[in-house]
């Protein structure tokens, strides 16, 4: 711990307290209590032989460059700012941000302490609104992992490699590979919808949301008892894309078009530039994003150490959550095919 602080800070700094973060899924988290007075998180990235998803090769450089990204071009979204990215032959990749305040909403959620945590996924849509006013010049990843000059191009590629690591994992799937690859070519009308590519956090489950409960003036006060957004943790999967891929982990396991008044939804139609329309070719895009995530929750099961045996439920979960979405593309796509027949 204290080689890596030397090289991130200085070596005239201390640790005088640590503790592991949980709650991560791909590096080893610390925070770090410094002699100066400053509370600071230490990342570290798996080993460079760790086998890995094709999209998560490179992730601890990717988050630096998220956080530089965001402090530039959107500095009121609260990340965690950036102290140090290194590299070292014996000490491997690291990073080490500032710690922010607050617990995660999951973290809140199983607490015997009962707050509203709309007020903070409020802010959340507001944040991830702020972001998306933020361009590439590429869609997909970067790093050199899967990308495209189209969003349809990217996003086929991203399927693409799930499927590959669907295989080196051996890894069964619900449905066959070949029915999922051709889905981009389906629905290439959809998909050449989106024509910038937007910052996209991609990770906004409830263990990535900081919030602290609202000062409360009043016993009888109308803000008493609610959280607020402190920070948005674990930005190292982002990409660029289509801002609706930004609203499917918000409501995991559930579709966003179905709860316009869910407080995520609300807070980031305030923010957003223009209105957020779910037309027809955006429910296929919502869809086929859906059905992106089950399939990478699916796919990133072995690397996590899951199994059907000590999580007997979730395969069986994400195989009818995706069978629903391929139904649901399947329906959508009969009806295209009979409007058009019909015009004929």
């Amino acid at each position: 711990m204290q080689r890596f602080v030397e090289a991130s800070v200085g070596a005239d700094r201390r640790v005088v307290d640590c503790g592991r973060l949980e709650g991560g899924g791909f590096a080893t988290v610390w925070r770090v209590a410094l002699d100066d007075g400053r509370a600071v998180v230490l990342k570290v990235a798996p080993p460079p032989d760790a086998p890995l998803l094709r999209y998560e090769r490179g992730l601890c450089g990717a988050e630096a460059r998220y956080f530089r990204l965001v402090a530039t071009y959107a500095p009121q979204v609260p990340v965690p700012p950036l102290l140090h990215h290194g590299t070292d032959p014996d000490l491997g990749e690291w990073l080490v941000s500032g710690l922010l305040p607050g617990r995660s909403l999951w973290e809140w959620s199983e607490s015997e302490r009962h707050l509203d945590d709309a007020p903070a996924r409020y802010d959340f849509g507001a944040a991830i609104a702020a972001l998306h006013r933020v361009s590439g010049d590429r869609y997909g990843y970067d790093g050199g992992r899967a990308s495209g000059a189209t969003w349809r191009e990217a996003f086929a590629a991203m399927l693409d490699d799930l499927l590959a690591d669907a295989a080196d994992w051996d890894v069964p799937l619900p449905t066959s590979p070949a029915r999922i690859r051709e889905l981009p070519e389906r629905y290439a009308s959809a998909l050449d919808e989106v024509r910038r590519p937007s910052l996209l956090h991609f990770d906004g489950w409830d263990g990535n949301l900081l919030a602290e409960p609202e000062p409360e003036p009043e016993p009888d006060a109308a803000a008493a008892g609610t959280l607020r957004l402190r920070g948005i943790v674990d930005g190292e999967r982002f990409l660029f894309g289509d801002p609706l891929m930004d609203l499917v982990s918000p409501l995991l396991y559930r579709r966003v078009e179905d709860d316009p008044d869910h407080p995520f939804l609300r807070g980031y139609r305030a923010a957003a530039p223009g209105p957020v329309v779910f037309d027809e070719a955006a429910l296929r895009r919502l869809s086929l994003y859906r059905l992106h995530l089950y399939l990478l929750m699916t796919v990133e099961m072995p690397s996590r150490g899951i199994t059907r045996e000590n999580h007997p439920d979730r395969f069986e979960r994400l195989a009818d959550l995706l069978d629903q979405e391929l139904t649901e593309l399947g329906r959508a796509g009969s009806a295209q095919r009979s409007a058009r027949n019909s015009s004929r």
